[in-house]
């Protein structure tokens, strides 16, 4: 599974809640993009073999040939002059020695410092060499401050991120940092801001050369710790809980009893695993018990019956996820224990992670870093990886850590709510916003004891007075309690302490500061030991279940602390030899705390438990082969159900040998799988016709476990109303529904594929799109181009262990990848493997910008580079940071 392949050089879902930032050109099509007056600088920038060529093209009258000569010159020294040195010497001020920057041959760097403040500030400067263009946008949207980069379409964003308040809540986090987060930091930003000064804005990514053309007064401010403490903020929103869930259960119960919402709920299958002790007697308990399933015959008789379905996929990310396991030494083929993460999160351009080694040479008390893995551009530190110790991956816990309060408010003055029977003046502050091309906007925004006010500015909000389902009072708003926007530790001292872990203890000791997002974290180390902790700040809540907005004007609904850290769940060494984590239940109902109620249903880890059941000897190509399965334990419930139909209606030769394939297809989403690609457009079909007539646009059923698992208990009721589509003017019972869902998948895919059902895969309209989240949103096809790749055909699917998801609601693209695969062997860290999406580079013409998607899309990895001398044999480049003189 080992590959050194290169792809080619040159050959989307938002942050939730937060719109993607849109590129405000003003253009409406790609002959109207300009660069104004940029040519002029052009001549004078460029190198002086181009210049004369240049300045003579500009006044000859040869014509749209010269002007298209220029054009080119132009496009490629415009996005070349932006890639890094990564060879040679360069001087920086501040450094207390000389630090070797080694690129191996997938343009990953590996750093040898000497001191804390070196090998922070060498991570600092290669991350801005490759991505800053990230690192920028990235700090805009913590910060709410998107609209003066791309204009007036992002001030409803920054409005509402403005309400969260992160720039102040991060500038408290690093006041509370330690000495050794502070010294990482100030190396960091020390390491960034060099390098920015150093180049001109288009130098330091095309992306500032296309900004030109339309802001041309934005010019990147220095880097400061704030910016990179802030990203923890946005990350702990992207994986956050169930707030959606709260909102959609309160529509749903202006049409449904609680106990018929409920119904819609199946219950967490008794067979799938649970995280901690899954080898003792299951517990019942919230989150797994089973509502009345006799329910379901009286479902279909109210127009907005279906939308509770979407509630009970978990709308907002059905599949969304991560999967991370470690063996035991007992049930490995090396003796050594093998741990394995791959993180699900949306699919982008460039990818999220930067892979980076950072040593200290020599290793001491003063500089005692030695790891290797993947980091976020823009903070200092490893997320995922491993030290010469120990090795540790995450996948989301998700707990429930947002609730909802709806607060009184007082008629006679918006500014102030009650609190038991007294009226209590809110927390109000003004924001500017300023915006490119604009008059600035100023927002007000208040906050309550519970935290921000996010009615005012959160879109889905805007109809709950229709069609919330609970007492509401005449006057109110909703206001938002999140674990993030409480005083917690930084996740920057997390991190660099996970990062030192020598053992299980020092590894559950940095684990305290992992306050939000709060993961479920894996661990091996060197003696064969492995482990598993859930940390993070989880509510205790005196009343309820975080499941519904609750009254915000009395005690009743209040927190009353965090579950200790030292309760918090754990295992060591566990007599299974296995740890698995998939999103499924960390406990059963006998833990006596509630972490949440919507857990993932688990068919990720029971393929995963499956395989791992199934050999007793496993080595790291079996555990590439487990990354990458591709097994579709959806089929299992539904596939029976399409096979026993009678072909009926259609284009009957078509129908027939689709059917003949899908009764031989092996049940695994394989890019060239044609009953692949014939299941799931016919799943795609069944939700549309059994629940699109009942249902709004915005809850459409969006695929995943928890509808697989709620239409497989439909099925035991073929007469169910819900069968019925309303549009027909007929009714419908299950059997005419699954004769149809399987006719137009059939059909779409022949009008997509042709008539030839042998010929067609599941990669062919499963395809992964790699999309500069800004610029490669912008709406202009010739912007876009130069930064987005794809589609590419792609194996896997929705709750896959191979997690390649798409929306059933809006077809079948790729929304959502495994954003990462590593696979560490304990036993011989040199050994291990590893790879991410894109490529290193966020450069879009550079050979490392797209270099790992097709060795990622056919599950390939590249060594995880470990020893200098295996980095230095294939390296490509070395470059020294010195002190000046």
């Amino acid at each position: 599974m080992i590959s050194q392949h290169h792809a080619d050089p040159g050959a989307r879902r938002r942050l939730e809640g937060v719109p993607a930032a849109q590129y405000s050109s003003g253009v409406s099509g790609e002959e109207n993009v300009e660069f104004d007056d940029g040519f002029d600088q052009a001549v004078s920038e460029a190198p002086p073999r181009f210049r004369r060529t240049l300045a003579v093209l500009k006044w000859s009258a040869t014509g749209l040939a010269a002007v298209f000569v220029v054009l080119i010159l132009f496009l490629l020294w415009s996005t070349r002059r932006p890639f890094p040195q990564i060879s040679g010497d360069i001087e920086i001020a501040g450094l207390d020695g000389d630090v070797e920057v080694i690129r191996d041959e997938h343009g990953i760097p590996h750093i040898y410092a000497s001191t804390v403040h070196d090998l922070f500030l060498a991570q600092g400067f290669v991350h801005a060499q490759d991505r800053f263009w990230q690192m920028d946008t990235w700090r805009h949207i913590g910060s709410g401050r998107l609209a003066e980069m791309f204009g007036e379409d992002q001030v409803e964003t920054d409005a509402f991120l403005r309400t969260m308040g992160w720039s102040d809540l991060a500038s408290g986090q690093y006041v509370a940092t330690s000495d050794l987060g502070k010294e990482a930091l100030a190396g960091y930003v020390a390491g960034v801001n060099s390098y920015l000064g150093q180049r001109s804005p288009a130098e330091l990514g095309f992306e500032y050369t296309v900004m030109e053309a339309v802001n041309r007064n934005y010019t990147p401010e220095p880097w400061t710790a704030i910016d990179s403490v802030l990203w923890g903020k946005v990350m702990a929103w992207d994986l956050r809980s169930n707030m959606m869930d709260e909102i959609e259960r309160s529509f749903l119960l202006d049409d449904f009893t609680p106990t018929e919402v409920e119904a819609f709920y199946p219950p967490y299958p008794e067979e799938h695993p649970v995280i901690v002790g899954n080898s003792a007697p299951r517990v019942a308990g919230p989150g797994l018990d089973a509502p009345p399933i006799e329910i379901l015959q009286t479902v279909g008789a109210t127009a907005r019956n279906a939308a509770l379905l979407d509630v009970a996929t978990g709308g907002s990310g059905i599949g969304i996820g991560s999967n991370s396991w470690v063996i035991g030494p007992e049930r490995s083929a090396t003796g050594s224990a093998l741990l394995a993460n791959d993180p699900h999160l949306g699919i982008r351009m460039p990818s999220i992670w930067y892979q980076v080694g950072l040593h200290c040479a020599p290793k001491s008390e003063a500089c005692p870093f030695d790891v290797a893995g993947f980091s976020f551009a823009g903070m200092p530190g490893v997320i995922i990886g491993h030290n010469d110790r120990v090795a540790w991956g995450l996948t989301n816990l998700a707990p429930d850590v947002i609730d909802l309060y709806v607060e009184r408010i007082n008629p006679a003055n918006p500014f102030q709510y009650e609190v038991n029977g007294e009226w209590v003046d809110m927390e109000v502050r003004k924001e500017t916003i300023e915006v490119a091309g604009g008059d600035a906007v100023t927002v007000t925004i208040r906050s309550t004891r519970h935290g921000p006010i996010i009615s005012d500015d959160f879109g889905v909000l805007e109809d709950f007075t229709d069609n919330a389902g609970i007492p509401l009072p005449a006057d109110y708003a909703i206001a938002m309690r999140w674990t993030a926007l409480e005083e917690n530790s930084s996740l920057v001292d997390a991190v660099l302490q996970i990062d030192l872990a020598h053992d299980f203890e020092s590894f559950r000791d940095a684990l305290r500061l992992f306050d939000v997002p709060s993961q479920n974290m894996v661990y091996a180390d060197v003696d064969g030991n492995i482990g598993y902790q859930a940390p993070g700040l989880i509510p205790i809540r005196s009343n309820g279940d975080g499941r519904i907005p609750v009254p915000g004007w009395t005690d009743d609904y209040e927190w009353t602390g965090y579950i200790p850290f030292d309760e918090l769940p754990f295992v060591f060494n566990p007599a299974e030899g296995y740890i698995v984590t998939a999103n499924n239940p960390v406990v059963d109902g006998s833990y006596p705390y509630l972490l949440t109620t919507d857990w993932n249903y688990g068919d990720r880890a029971a393929r995963i438990v499956e395989m791992i059941e199934a050999n007793p000897s496993i080595d790291l190509d079996y555990l590439a082969a487990m990354q990458f399965d591709n097994y579709n334990r959806h089929a299992d419930r539904l596939l029976p159900w399409i096979l026993n139909l009678e072909v009926v209606g259609g284009d009957g030769g078509v129908l027939v040998r689709a059917k003949e394939l899908l009764a031989a297809w092996d049940r695994n989403n394989d890019a060239d799988s044609a009953g692949a690609a014939i299941f799931e457009a016919t799943w795609r079909h069944l939700l549309r016709l059994t629940f699109q007539d009942d249902v709004v646009e915005d809850f459409w059923p969006e695929g995943g476990g928890r509808w697989s698992l709620a239409v497989a208990r439909l099925m035991n009721f073929p007469d169910a109303p819900i069968w019925d589509d309303s549009t027909t003017g007929e009714v419908e019972d299950r059997t005419a529904i699954l004769q149809a869902a399987f006719r137009a998948g059939v059909e779409e895919l022949q009008e997509l594929l042709g008539d030839k059902p042998d010929e067609w895969e599941w990669g062919q309209i499963h395809g992964a799109s790699f999309r500069n989240e800004t610029l490669g949103e912008s709406g202009v096809g010739l912007i876009e181009g130069r930064f987005n790749r794809g589609p590419y055909p792609a194996a896997g699917g929705t709750d896959i262990v191979n997690a390649v998801g798409w929306y059933a609601d809006e077809g079948y693209e790729v929304t959502w990848v495994p954003s990462l695969r590593m696979i560490v062997d304990m036993g011989d860290l040199a050994n291990s493997l590893a790879i991410h999406t894109t490529g290193q580079s966020g450069h879009a013409y550079s050979s490392h910008y797209q270099d790992m998607i097709e060795p990622w899309l056919e599950g390939e990895y590249f060594p995880m580079e470990w020893e200098r001398a295996d980095v230095e044999l294939g390296a490509e480049g070395k470059l020294v940071l010195t002190p000046p003189g």
